[in-house]
């Protein structure tokens, strides 16, 4: 909801301004005109730098309005001029010094605008259409998320018109607003908040509260059913005003903020909290069928398992009947091309869902393809609220730094799928030595002997001393865990080393240039050289170059709207099928 703005249709203009002429007025000469010349000829080439009549050609038409009137020499030759005493003056004793009419006090008019239109004036045909979604805090600034995606959609033009304007295609960003249409408690938690520091307490009921709300097995599902009713609503109004978007094999991709990427992934997925219920019922049983238990114990425990073991059969059998009766809808209308997280709270979600690290390197594990064709998880480095996946998915990513987020102005940048895994600086190791000791310790396995400091994107390769994985311990206790919080990207491994072959052999071949394997074997599996995400999916962004990082973990969570480097990755991926595959003298070079 935003002021109402007029919109009206330019049919006669001012020379040299081009500035149309009110709409009432406009639509009186137009008439006028068609009356008096509709089916003459026009001249076949007209000059609009032509404004000068002829000096003492009559009118052959004219037209009397409220505060003006309308002379026309010819069928494009109009003037207009302004009936006010001073003007009528003004031309009077003009025309006696021996000038035109026109040529005194006339305004000459034409009918069209200067540039003539063409069928190429159409804006590119929308073969992406990307689905923004809030997380918290909507409630407390109803339309943000409005703004949020106009200032996205902003910078994501900017980018377009920069590296991807021989593309004839176009993506185009929706924002999507689910949580004022939700009802949840009424006014119930307000009317229970206390009336001290009464401002801070709405602030957290407006936002905060969304978290709990979500938590909650009795309006969880009514903010799952919220988000999944607007995107298909906005999917289906869309298509009806694009029909062609689907039969051209338009795509959709998601851009989630926040709890927001946690809805969105329970939508896809299907995530039920009775699952997980369920789940622990079974294995309560199976933990009382492991101890000691008496003879009539043990018969109404088999008991108990009989009945629902035969409820859970007429169940299945109720559920065939239905779906064989009624086609089952699917969740959402469309398919997830790819699904941006942005400062995402997911990676924790699934944590104390249960889900652990496997022995694959596929995203299937946490988002099977058949769903979500790619997930990417954004963050900036210090954002309080996100976390990684990749070690969701293999344990030793969590030693291995996520993916550095190109800045939008990089000259030649290796592409993403070209880059290669560089470890983070173990510093929860470093924090339990002290200075002397990590000065002659013999680097661990788990350490990786390449090591940069990233300064503000520029790197400084040390080789070999483990007398710098030492930083985190200048702080102890408390100051220790912030630096080491805070500090954490300050210390890690070059990413700018020399593309060799893919997997392990070219992973060999930068490990004998320094030493020492690049990923080393532990006896608890930690790390597994064997094994590689099929894509990765932590992207990092770099830091600013006046950062201050203890201010930036305040305003990290919301800086991503209009961060260009964000629009030129999101717009990276989703042009990636429309561009020619890169040139592969060129990533040599690079």
């Amino acid at each position: 909801e935003s002021e109402k703005i007029p919109v009206m249709r330019g049919q006669w203009f001012i020379d040299g301004t081009w500035q149309p002429l009110e709409e009432e007025e406009s639509n009186l000469i137009e008439q006028e005109h068609l009356n008096r010349f509709k089916g003459q000829q026009l001249q076949e080439s007209f000059d609009m730098e032509v404004s000068k009549p002829v000096d003492g050609k009559e009118a052959i038409h004219s037209l009397k309005l409220s505060r003006n009137h309308v002379d026309w020499h010819s069928v494009d030759e109009v003037y207009l001029y302004s009936d006010a005493t001073t003007s009528k003056i003004a031309r009077t004793v003009t025309q006696k010094l021996g000038f035109s009419k026109a040529s005194s006090s006339g305004t000459r008019l034409h009918r069209g605008y200067v540039e003539e239109a063409t069928l190429e004036d159409k804006p590119p045909q929308t073969s992406h259409i990307v689905f923004v979604v809030h997380g918290i805090g909507q409630k407390m600034d109803q339309g943000r998320i409005i703004k949020n995606t106009a200032m996205m959609r902003d910078t994501a033009r900017k980018i377009e018109e920069k590296y991807f304007s021989n593309l004839a295609t176009h993506v185009e960003f929706l924002p999507v607003e689910w949580r004022s249409k939700l009802t949840l408690d009424g006014d119930t938690v307000d009317s229970i908040t206390p009336d001290k520091v009464r401002g801070l307490r709405d602030m957290l009921n407006s936002s905060a509260m969304d978290i709990m709300y979500y938590t909650s097995p009795l309006y969880r599902d009514e903010l799952v059913k919220g988000l999944q009713q607007e995107l298909n609503r906005l999917y289906s109004l869309f298509c009806s005003r694009n029909p062609e978007f689907e039969e051209k094999g338009g795509k959709v991709s998601i851009v989630s903020h926040s709890l927001g990427c946690v809805i969105t992934y329970d939508i896809m997925t299907g995530w039920n909290p009775v699952r997980l219920y369920e789940q622990l019922l079974q294995k309560e049983e199976e933990e009382l069928e492991d101890r000691w238990m008496s003879y009539e114990e043990r018969r109404l425990l088999e008991e108990l398992y009989i009945t629902k073991q035969r409820l859970r059969e007429i169940e299945e059998r109720l559920h065939e009947l239905k779906a064989s009766t009624v086609s089952k809808t699917p969740v959402l209308k469309f398919k997830v091309e790819n699904f941006f997280c942005m400062g995402s709270p997911l990676a924790v979600f699934l944590a104390l869902r249960g889900i652990r690290p496997g022995n694959s390197g596929s995203q299937d594990h946490i988002l099977p393809k058949t769903i979500c064709n790619r997930l990417l998880n954004i963050f900036h480095p210090t954002d309080p609220v996100a976390y990684r996946l990749e070690p969701l998915i293999l344990k030793h990513y969590s030693n291995i730094s996520p993916v550095q987020i190109h800045w939008y102005n990089t000259a030649n940048p290796l592409p993403y799928e070209h880059m290669k895994p560089s470890f983070l600086n173990p510093t929860k190791e470093a924090t339990s030595v002290t200075d002397s000791e990590s000065a002659s310790t013999i680097p661990s396995p788990t350490t990786s002997p390449v090591l940069v400091r990233r300064h503000y994107g520029e790197s400084i390769t040390n080789i070999g001393k483990a007398s710098i994985l030492g930083t985190a311990s200048i702080g102890k206790g408390l100051g220790g865990m912030l630096f080491s919080r805070f500090g954490r990207s300050s210390t890690t491994t070059s990413q700018t080393s020399e593309p060799g072959k893919d997997g392990a052999e070219g992973d060999d071949k930068k490990a004998t240039t320094v030493g020492t394997p690049p990923f080393p074997h532990s006896s608890s599996g930690f790390l597994d050289p064997t094994v590689e995400l099929e894509h990765r999916i932590d992207f990092e962004l770099r830091e600013g170059l006046v950062e201050s990082r203890y201010w930036s973990a305040v305003t990290s969570h919301t800086a991503y709207w209009s961060s260009l480097d964000i629009a030129l990755f999101l717009l990276t991926f989703m042009y990636k099928h429309d561009q020619e595959d890169p040139d592969k003298s060129s990533l040599d070079t690079i």
